[in-house]
């Protein structure tokens, strides 16, 4: 991996992330492992579909996205321990290059624009006395601290309900366009409301319940036939919904070294200011 570093201002950079065949190859080797757990052939069992069938099936670009997608941070964390930088908000990256789908060959090149820390050359300050009032921490600051941790040790119960916003679900899921199914997979897990499957798929499973099939139109994003219309048809197998534990005192014991929940938001006071 070869990575340059450009300075846009003094609190914002473009990493340049080179990724040459070789190494590429490794990360499309994982992603095809990845897809062949996930899609359903008919004739081969899951994981054990051939790269070639794989190709046949979505089309290596699909791969090749899965690939770029797997590894993508990866890359950015290197680039940015290299340069020995520290990023202060959300990257925005760009893939500039792309190897060849056919032959592989060429470079994965990517742009990424980043805030990082700015160089600060600090003065001598040792006889600067700054008094600083303590911060106000609100119990809604806490109470949103407290969810965030009992979210982390959530578990998805199944339910008997129509499907809604921020629901888990297990769905299958087939596209054709015309009378050619062009692709199709089962049992995937999705968070209803995430955006990470195709557009219009939340508005789908909206109200849905757990055997239940409905189609919509979606363009697609990747493979062969990526920017046409096809007709997807998901059918829902399951709804679960997080299940978040009280936050009491064996939660608290249970999530951090202290005994009592008030000690544990004692504690995180400091955290939250």
């Amino acid at each position: 991996m070869k990575t340059t570093v450009e300075k846009l201002d003094p609190t914002r950079v473009k990493l340049n992330i080179v990724i040459e065949p070789a190494e590429f190859k490794s990360a499309l080797d994982e992603a095809y492992k990845h897809v062949a757990r996930d899609i359903s052939i008919p004739g081969f069992r899951k994981g054990k579909v051939p790269p070639l069938v794989i190709d046949s099936h979505v089309g290596r670009g699909y791969v090749m996205d899965h690939a770029v997608n797997d590894h993508l941070d990866e890359y950015y964390q290197k680039a940015l321990s290299e340069h020995e930088l520290r990023p202060l908000g959300r990257p925005e990256a760009e893939v500039v290059e792309l190897p060849d789908p056919a032959t592989l060959e060429g470079d994965l090149v990517v742009n990424v624009e980043v805030d990082v820390r700015p160089e600060i050359v600090i003065p001598e300050l040792s006889e600067i006395t700054v008094e600083v009032d303590n911060a106000a921490v609100e119990d809604a600051d806490l109470d949103a601290e407290i969810d965030r941790l009992r979210s982390s040790f959530g578990t998805l119960i199944t339910v008997d309900r129509p499907a809604s916003d921020g629901d888990f679900t297990s769905i299958d899921m087939e596209a054709k366009i015309g009378d050619e199914v062009i692709d199709n997979a089962s049992n995937i897990s999705y968070e209803i409301g995430s955006g990470q499957l195709l557009e219009g798929i939340d508005e789908a499973l909206d109200t849905l319940t757990a055997g239940e099939t409905t189609t919509f139109t979606s363009k697609l994003v990747g493979g062969d036939h990526a920017g046409e219309d096809a007709e997807i048809t998901v059918t829902l197998n399951a709804v679960k919904e997080r299940q978040l534990p009280e936050a009491d005192d064996d939660f608290a014991q249970m999530a951090s070294e202290f005994d009592t929940i008030a000690e544990l938001r004692e504690s995180l006071k400091d955290e939250v200011a």
